[in-house]
């Protein structure tokens, strides 16, 4: 009996434990499938055709640094836009994706999540977003479904489009006019709420 139940503890600590590891590898796994989509599309292509020249040459620089790891991918279908999210708002960040802005939400934990873009880069298609339109933000852990609840814009300091919301939000923030000479002088700003089924 003493045997019996000895063995029956053994499978039961071995079970566990393959199914430790084996959660283990899969999450692993699922992270280097996130992270080695490290061109802002799947199929590694980028449509640079609305794009400055500067902007087109900071981008393909931008491919030989390190950025970090991607924290989520941003998909706005109706601009065709499909793009890695990283920390953080440098220059070559901005060049190659966008980046989460810090002191806002992180991707997937609630709250207003503020996203940068540069507005003769990834985000020169947002002139064309309407209210209405959805976009979805990928994390490791699920893929959320949003709808844009509204588009305006601001002046440069007015912060206060990334303060707490009363839903979780995704705050899209863009330089504007969108083909300004020069550094442009006011901000285009774009917030999504969680889609309704």
């Amino acid at each position: 009996m003493e045997a019996g139940a000895l063995l029956v503890g053994g499978l039961l600590l071995l079970a566990y434990v393959v199914a430790r590891v084996d959660g283990h590898v899969h999450r692993r796994l699922a992270l280097g499938e996130f992270a080695a989509a490290s061109g802002p599309t799947r199929g590694g292509e980028v449509d640079t055709s609305l794009w400055s020249k500067g902007r087109i040459e900071g981008y393909e620089k931008s491919l030989e640094a390190d950025v970090g790891r991607i924290v989520a991918i941003l998909r706005i279908p109706k601009i065709g836009l499909e793009v890695p999210v990283f920390e953080g708002t440098d220059e070559i960040t901005l060049n190659r994706g966008l980046g989460r802005i810090p002191g806002s939400a992180r991707p997937g934990e609630g709250g207003n999540l503020g996203l940068a873009g540069h507005r003769d880069g990834f985000f020169r298609g947002l002139k064309d977003v309407a209210v209405g339109d959805p976009l979805e933000l990928e994390t490791l852990e699920r893929t959320e479904l949003y709808r844009v609840s509204e588009i305006k814009i601001v002046p440069p300091g007015e912060v206060e489009v990334l303060d707490p919301r009363p839903e979780p939000t995704v705050t899209l923030v863009t330089c504007y006019p969108f083909y300004f000479v020069g550094k442009a002088p006011k901000r285009y700003v774009v917030h999504a709420s969680p889609a309704r089924p």
